[in-house]
C-alpha cells in the first residue's frame, strides 16, 4: 500500500510511520467492533474547535466504560505533535480508543489509543449550488450520544444509497427523524424556525455551532422532528465536521421546498466559515 507524504500515526505512546502502525488481532475493536472515536479538521496547523472535540471524545469513552490513557492536556499536546510531524495543510485527525486486547474476545481490557491524520477535502461547489438527494431508513443507533466505531448499518446501506442515486441515508423510527450515519439534520419551517432533533442523536460539534449561529438570527430549537415536518419543511440541511452545511433538496423522491438550496442554509454556511476563521485567530496554538 502506498502512503503519501509518509504520514505518521500515534499508537499508545509512540509516533510511528503509517505503514508500521498496527494493533494485535485480539483487540476488541477487531473482535467485536467495540470502541469510540472522534474526528476534527486541521488547516495550516490549527485544529478547529479542538476543546469541543476532545470533551466529546472523553464523554464517549465514559459512556462506553473505556478510560482514555492520557489526561486532557497531554492528549492535546499529542495532537499538536502529530500535526507538526505530518505538516499537512488541509487534513483531519481521527482519534480512536479501542476496547483493548481482550483475553476472551468479549470483555474489554486496557484500551489502545490511535491517532491518524489524513488529507481532507470539503464538499464541492455542485453540492452547495444544487443540494443533495437523500433516502430514509428505519433505524436508531445503540448509544447515540457516544461516537462509537460501529457504523455497520450505514455501511450496509451504502449499496442502497448508490442504487437510489442518493448522497446519504437519514435514520428515522416510527416517523420520528434522528440523524444520518455521520451527520446531523436541521429543518427550516415556513416561518423560518430552525429545528434539529433532540433525541437519539450524536451531539455534533458543528450541530452545536449551527445552533448558536442560527439562534442569533432565527427562532431555534431542539425538539421532535417528524417525517411529515421534514417533507413539509421550507429547507433541510445536514451538518458535519467534514461537510460543514450541505442543503438537502430531495427526500425519498419528494422535493423539499423549491427543490433548490435555500437562503437560511446558505447564510448559516457563511456564518460557520466566519466562525471557523474566528476560532483560528482566537485559539491559535502557540
Amino acid at each position: 500500500m502506498d502512503y503519501p507524504n509518509r504520514s505518521y500515526v500515534f499508537v499508545n505512546d509512540d509516533m510511528v510511520p503509517m505503514e508500521k502502525a498496527s494493533l494485535h488481532v485480539s483487540d476488541l475493536s477487531i473482535q467485536r467492533g467495540y470502541g469510540v472515536f472522534d474526528f476534527f479538521k486541521i488547516r495550516d496547523g490549527h485544529a478547529f474547535f479542538l476543546d469541543d472535540y476532545l470533551d466529546r471524545f472523553y464523554r464517549s469513552a465514559e459512556i462506553m466504560h473505556l478510560k482514555v490513557p492520557f489526561p486532557l492536556a497531554n492528549l492535546k499536546a499529542i495532537v499538536y505533535r502529530l500535526i507538526k510531524k505530518n505538516n499537512l495543510p488541509e487534513s483531519g485527525i481521527k482519534m480512536i480508543l479501542t476496547g483493548g486486547y481482550s483475553a476472551d474476545g468479549y470483555h474489554p481490557a486496557s484500551p489502545n489509543l490511535v491517532l491518524t491524520q489524513h488529507s481532507l477535502s470539503l464538499p464541492g461547489r455542485e453540492q452547495l449550488e444544487h443540494g443533495i438527494k437523500i433516502i430514509t431508513h428505519a433505524y436508531a443507533r445503540d448509544f447515540p450520544q457516544a461516537k462509537t466505531i460501529n457504523y455497520t448499518m450505514g455501511i450496509w446501506l451504502s449499496n442502497k444509497i448508490k442504487e437510489s442515486q442518493a448522497a446519504d441515508v437519514l435514520y428515522q423510527q416510527q416517523g420520528i427523524v434522528s440523524e444520518f450515519p455521520r451527520c446531523n439534520i436541521f429543518i427550516v419551517t415556513d416561518d423560518n424556525k430552525v429545528i434539529t432533533p433532540a433525541d437519539n442523536v450524536l451531539h455534533g460539534v458543528t450541530r452545536k455551532n449551527i445552533m448558536k449561529l442560527a439562534g442569533k438570527k432565527y427562532p431555534t430549537e431542539e425538539g421532535t422532528v417528524t417525517m411529515d415536518q421534514l417533507l413539509r419543511a421550507r429547507e433541510v440541511f445536514l451538518t458535519s465536521t467534514t461537510k460543514r452545511i450541505v442543503p438537502v433538496v430531495q427526500v425519498d423522491g419528494a422535493l423539499i421546498g423549491t427543490g433548490k438550496p435555500g437562503p437560511v442554509s446558505l447564510s448559516l454556511l457563511d456564518d460557520l466559515v466566519s466562525l471557523e476563521a474566528e476560532d483560528s485567530r482566537i485559539n491559535a496554538f502557540p
